[in-house]
């Protein structure tokens, strides 16, 4: 920020993103206000803050902005007359004016290389939570006190003659998208991100808390300080704070486990419910079937564990018809991975820029945990489109544009894997699904063979808790085209029965619970979309990138035949 200043090509930044953390100053934590009051603005002669709560107060320079202040208003209450961010930001301007007109008068009077004209005042102006002083929104849209607050921004970026004085602007909001887009977007504006911070800093703060506010934590915390500050990645120096004090005055130890579901809440609640963590118990054990795609998965955790970032895929599209375990998949992989795995939450937002701004927190976040699995379940729905079209307003366009920015940036190669889930692979952007964003397509299909199916029976029964062997199943036909959850369900029914029947005698025992299983078997009827499950198939079967994946059945299709096929079945497919 200093330097891009005293280049002379911005006077005005927008601050963005961990806005409401500390930030070190020497050995002090200082708000980010404070921070640049003390740090930034310390040589300055007067510093404005402004937001719609408490209205303009000088921070440095009082006696001359109070004395500017009293003859602009009269006898008016200066307090309550500078709430309103149109009449806050008039008097700022005419005070910026008629500190360009004495600067322009003190010049003209000194001359060249005198020292007097280097005693021209320095004024900084801070406008705090400018989301509500330049809300988003279409230019059409905004009142007229609202336009004339962005004017008045734009004003102070563009104009010359601040440009080459000694003022300053600075607008803090927390999400840039939050901000009106020709403030936002501005090319005489800077925007500065700050960032959550990095696992050097906070070791550093955890050092800190331990010096300053908890001496005895080394000897609270099951872990060495260093490793601590290491998993605390991911939160605010805040939110650190808050879960070491947490600790202390309650008596509890700093464990791993506790510092582990302690760190999970506050970032869900940072988060503002954005994102949820998986915890998962299972293990790719729990997975019937599919055994080449999970020999692919265990040997990218073994590269993930080994540090070989550089071998491991950006992501990973996993395409299948609706039932095929797409969901339960990464949940078992999570359970082998031993990195945080997080899921997408429904990040749209009806009102303007919000989406954006909740996309950006997420973002953040992410960068900050360090290693994280990031999974997006129905990912053709969430992950917009490149042509949003008019009737989102160009919403999905946006979206499409940020997902697509994020996910091909190499440095997050082995830090932040992306997983897909879709059972309609070809409704996402071709651009978003190629390699370099999602290198891996696993398809997943119904079980084809008997075994396969028994496998899966047995699984699902696992996961149910319920007690089924071998003896218990009957024959079973794969062509019945059962999938997952059909499978559960027929399971489910075969316990109501059980259940309903009368209780066991000698005379009258249950029947067999093999007999049960036939019985459903024979009764239930499988899905009637016959059309559209085999066009799901056969789109996870185009996408596919490595025949492994593939039941011997697809694998000498040709693409033209599977284009073929796919043109045949697309009229009974919405959406296709």
């Amino acid at each position: 920020m200093r330097d891009l200043f005293r280049s002379g090509s911005v006077a005005q930044f927008i601050l963005h993103g961990n806005v409401f953390d500390v930030i070190p100053n020497g050995d002090r934590q200082v708000s980010l206000k404070a921070f640049l009051d003390e740090a930034m603005f310390a040589s300055y002669d007067t510093v404005l803050h402004y937001d719609r709560s408490r209205g303009v107060r000088a921070t440095r320079g009082a006696d001359d902005w109070g004395t500017w202040l009293q003859q602009a208003l009269g006898d008016a209450n200066p307090i309550s007359s500078t709430r309103e961010p149109g009449v806050a930001l008039e008097l700022i301007d005419r005070y910026l004016l008629r500190t360009l007109n004495l600067a322009a008068i003190q010049q003209r009077a000194a001359p060249a290389g005198d020292p007097a004209a280097s005693g021209i005042r320095k004024v900084a102006v801070v406008v705090d939570f400018a989301e509500f002083v330049v809300p988003r929104a279409d230019a059409a849209q905004l009142g007229g006190p609202f336009a004339a607050n962005v004017v008045k921004v734009l004003g102070w970026a563009n104009d010359p003659a601040i440009l080459q004085a000694n003022v300053i602007t600075v607008l803090i909001a927390e999400g840039i998208h939050d901000l009106n887009a020709l403030v936002g977007d501005n090319p005489h504006t800077a925007e500065i991100k700050l960032p959550l911070p990095d696992e050097g800093e906070m070791s550093a703060y955890v050092d800190t808390l331990a010096r300053t506010q908890v001496p005895d934590l080394a000897s609270k915390s099951d872990l060495p300080l260093e490793l601590l500050g290491q998993r605390l990645t991911g939160l605010s120096r805040v939110g650190a704070r808050r879960l070491v004090t947490m600790a202390a005055r309650s008596g509890q130890r700093l464990t791993a486990d506790w510092v582990a579901k302690i760190k999970r809440e506050l970032i869900e609640s940072e988060c503002q419910g954005l994102l949820d963590f998986i915890e998962s118990s299972l293990t790719l054990d729990d997975m019937a079937g599919s055994d080449a795609v999970k020999a692919w998965l265990r040997e990218d955790a073994t590269l993930l564990s080994r540090g070989a970032l550089h071998a491991l895929p950006m992501g990973y599209l996993v395409a299948g018809r609706i039932g095929t375990g797409k969901t339960y998949l990464v949940q078992c992989w999570a359970g082998e991975l031993g990195i945080p795995c997080v899921v997408f939450k429904n990040f749209r937002d009806k009102w303007v820029g919000a989406t954006e701004s909740n996309l950006e927190k997420i973002f953040s976040v992410l960068k900050a945990i360090g290693q994280v699995l990031v999974f997006v379940d129905e990912a053709d729905q969430a992950a917009g489109k490149r042509e949003g079209g008019d009737t989102d307003g160009g919403l999905s366009g946006r979206v499409y544009a940020m997902l697509a920015k994020e996910m091909s940036d190499t440095r997050n190669r082995g830090r932040i894997l992306w997983v897909f889930a879709t059972s309609r692979p070809d409704l996402l952007e071709v651009d978003l699904k190629r390699q370099g964003r999602l290198d891996v397509h696993i398809p997943l299909f119904a079980p084809e063979t008997p075994a396969e199916m028994r496998a899966l029976f047995r699984a699902i029964a696992r996961k149910l808790k319920f007690p089924l062997s071998d003896e218990d199943l009957p024959e079973l036909d794969p062509s019945q085209g059962l999938g997952s959850n059909e499978i559960e369900g027929v399971l489910v029914r075969a316990l109501r029965v059980w259940e309903l029947a009368p209780a066991a005698t000698p005379e009258a025992p249950k029947p067999p619970l093999r007999d049960i299983l036939a019985g459903v078997l024979r009764d239930v009827r499988p899905s009637a979309h016959t059309r559209k499950l085999e066009y799901m198939d056969l789109v996870a079967v185009k996408e596919c990138t490595d025949q492994r994946f593939l039941p011997p059945r697809f694998r000498d299709l040709t693409p033209e035949q599977i284009e073929n096929r796919l043109t045949e079945l697309r009229r009974f497919v919405a959406g296709g």
